[in-house]
């Protein structure tokens, strides 16, 4: 798989079906996949948290989640085919887990809302493709008994729906616990949306790039520090980039 590198970050130029493609071959073949998507706020986090460049950087498969990536890697000559939105791999991942009989763990979010997801999931597919799930409150000292808990799980999939960098470290930290699992992967607020506590853009938004527009509308006082603030970050990453690099 060709990765490029974007201010600091590697990512590989697939498209979603590509993606996809690589993680059914992996899971059919017994492989152990660590996949990670990256935003224009995580890429501006990476600049000095080395830890959670490290987590990314690593991982065996990383995808471009925000249209603003796809454009940055545009404006900086590297040009990635197309958008890997995380919660989109998710539910693509859903229902292929449905027609190969695998099997998910959901990691994250609050009880009730990972419960919700669970229930969604067995009411529009089976209860066959869930192997477990956990709300995402615990502390440092829990974290490999929750990761032997899932990797004994029998499940082929993980899905870890926790902040920035929390998931990320997790995973990297515990993926040798978690070798059992074939294809583990962060997806961020994607239980929040599919449980229906938010709502996700309208599908055009998403295409022009103001998906994080509609989010900051919904809860402004959480977001506006990681949008606003963040937004002004990427771009002038990628201006210096480009005119210094």
């Amino acid at each position: 798989m060709k990765k490029t590198n974007i201010l600091n970050t590697y990512i590989h130029n697939v498209s979603m079906q590509e993606t996809i493609e690589i993680i059914d071959c992996a899971i059919t073949k017994g492989e152990h996949l660590h996949h990670v998507v990256v935003n224009a706020s995580k890429i501006v986090s990476m600049q000095k948290d080395l830890q959670l460049r490290k987590s990314v950087n690593e991982s065996d498969l990383i995808d471009a989640d925000g249209q603003a990536v796809v454009w940055a890697s545009k404006i900086l000559g590297s040009p990635l085919k197309e958008r890997v939105a995380g919660i989109d791999l998710m539910t693509r991942l859903v229902e292929l887990a449905h027609k190969k009989k695998y099997k998910i763990f959901f990691f994250g979010a609050k009880e009730e809302v990972v419960k919700s997801v669970v229930n969604k999931y067995t009411d529009q597919y089976e209860s066959n493709i869930i192997a477990g799930y956990r709300n995402g409150y615990f502390t440092k000292e829990d974290e490999q008994d929750i990761a032997i808990e899932i990797a004994n799980s029998g499940a082929n999939i993980l899905f870890v729906a926790i902040s920035s960098p929390t998931k990320e470290n997790f995973l990297y930290e515990n993926k040798e616990l978690l070798n059992k699992v074939n294809f583990i992967m962060g997806v961020g607020g994607s239980f929040d949306v599919v449980s229906g506590q938010i709502k996700r853009a309208p599908l055009w938004m998403q295409k022009i790039g103001l998906e994080w527009f509609y989010r900051l509308a919904q809860e402004p006082r959480r977001m506006w520090k990681r949008y606003l603030i963040g937004n002004i970050k990427f771009i002038t990453l990628v201006i210096n980039w480009k005119l210094f690099k």
